[in-house]
């Protein structure tokens, strides 16, 4: 995932694991690829906090400063996964009992070449895998690899979403992010090597990029005039990060069976224009100020029924429970500034 600015900004405190539920992190080496970006910030915040010993691996050094602004206590490597041999050096050297895999491209919009996509999105994943599974445990028994998938694995499938559900992805993204997933499940099923995907919805919070849709109505609060929106119709399962973050650290001390794929998701459905509606409300924006239609809608968006979170609740005994509001106000009140 692209990664956020080094500028520095004021994050709120995590929740997450004040009441324990992940401490069996502790003394747990644990890599981060992806550091750098919006959920694995995130991720690599949570397992510190957790008492893990973290590794963060970062595209380029630009993120150190944010990681420390986080409250990430971690060795920091700078690496360029997409060098031979690069990846393989980083695992062999940090020792990871445990890897997040939340490198990607693609979300950032001007990401569009298709070659890299799929070197990153899904390449990358079966070299993680080997270069894991060949090295040292460090006495973890829960699993080796936790991949970061997509909703937009699933693309055009009516109905509910559940994770055997049919694949129709539409995009780039969707499609290299699917053959990641594929990569993971068909290694894990040949070798035994303990992984599995947590695949994300719409995630939204502090540190998220500001070209998105929280953050752009965060910025036009203190400005005059229409903002310019979709019809906002279609209808996502809004996850808030930290909840997503939490998710797949669950997802890494269960007992899932080798390349299992669990949605990390609330079950609820809000339309675009909804969220938008109680974001204003939340931010302090006049309604008349939102002009919903004034933009064209992405012929890329799904349509799609409620995501199915019984394998999570199951799996990981929890589902994320952060209200949209709640998030919207945690967002806000953690001052989020710059780009």
């Amino acid at each position: 995932m692209p990664e956020s600015s080094s500028k520095k900004k004021k994050i709120e405190s995590s929740p997450a694991v004040k009441n324990d539920p992940l401490r069996e992190y502790e003394g747990a080496r644990a890599l981060v690829l992806g550091a750098g970006g919006f959920i694995g910030l995130w991720v690599s915040r949570l397992l510190s906090e957790a008492g893990a010993e973290v590794t963060t691996a970062l595209r380029n050094g630009a993120s150190a400063g944010l990681l420390e602004t986080f409250g990430v206590r971690s060795e920091i490597r700078v690496s360029d996964l997409m060098t031979a041999g690069s990846l393989k050096h980083l695992i062999s050297s940090a020792r990871p009992s445990i890897v997040f895999n939340l490198a990607g491209y693609g979300i950032d919009r001007t990401e569009t070449d298709e070659e890299t996509a799929f070197k990153i999105n899904s390449g990358l994943v079966n070299q993680v895998c080997e270069a894991v599974d060949s090295g040292p445990a460090g006495g973890w028994n829960k699993l080796r690899v936790v991949h970061a998938g997509s909703a937009m694995e699933y693309g055009a499938v009516p109905g509910n979403l559940e994770e055997d559900s049919d694949t129709r992805p539409t995009t780039v993204y969707g499609r290299s992010k699917l053959a990641g997933t594929l990569e993971l499940q068909q290694y894990c099923e040949r070798t035994g090597l303990k992984g599995a995907t947590g695949r994300l919805f719409a995630i939204y919070g502090p540190g998220e990029a500001p070209s998105r849709l929280l953050p752009t109505l965060i910025g036009a609060a203190d400005e005059d005039g229409e903002i310019e929106l979709t019809e906002g119709l279609h209808r996502r399962d809004f996850t808030f990060v930290g909840d997503a973050a939490e998710g797949l650290l669950r997802l890494g001390m269960s007992d899932a069976r080798p390349g299992t794929v669990v949605n990390i998701a609330t079950g609820k459905l809000t339309s675009i224009r909804e969220f938008t509606e109680i974001a204003a409300g939340v931010i302090g924006i006049d309604a008349e100020r939102l002009a919903f239609g004034a933009l064209p809608t992405r012929p890329e968006e799904m349509f799609n029924d409620a995501v199915s979170v019984s394998r999570c609740r199951s799996l990981l005994d929890w589902v994320p429970e952060t209200s949209i509001t709640e998030g919207i106000g945690r967002t806000i009140a953690a001052e989020i500034t710059g780009s």
